[in-house]
């Protein structure tokens, strides 16, 4: 095996790795859209302050939730671009 198709191995684990994590993120960031929802509503009909104070926590947890998705598919991406390029490689020898 040549040290690029090591590579490309070793990238293709990575990327194994990384879809897991994006599917684990992403689940967590549907849970968190549902609570945030919940919170939204409460606030709106309620006129207690931590119901407020709660439905803005819930949508900032949700706007870091998608954040880590979008770094996590960032990541991915980026690693996709270098495994193409390296089968391009290959595909040039």
């Amino acid at each position: 095996m040549s040290r690029i198709e090591r590579r490309i191995f070793q990238m293709n684990e990575r990327l194994a790795e990384l879809e897991r994590e994006e599917a684990q993120v992403f689940e967590e960031l549907q849970f968190h859209r549902h609570l945030n929802d919940d919170a939204q509503r409460d606030a709106a009909v309620s006129d207690h302050p931590e119901d407020r104070a709660g439905a803005r926590q819930t949508a900032a947890d949700v706007a870091r939730f998608e954040r880590a998705v979008a770094e996590v598919q960032a990541r991915r991406l980026k690693l996709e671009e270098k495994r193409r390029k390296l089968l391009d490689r290959i595909r040039d020898l």
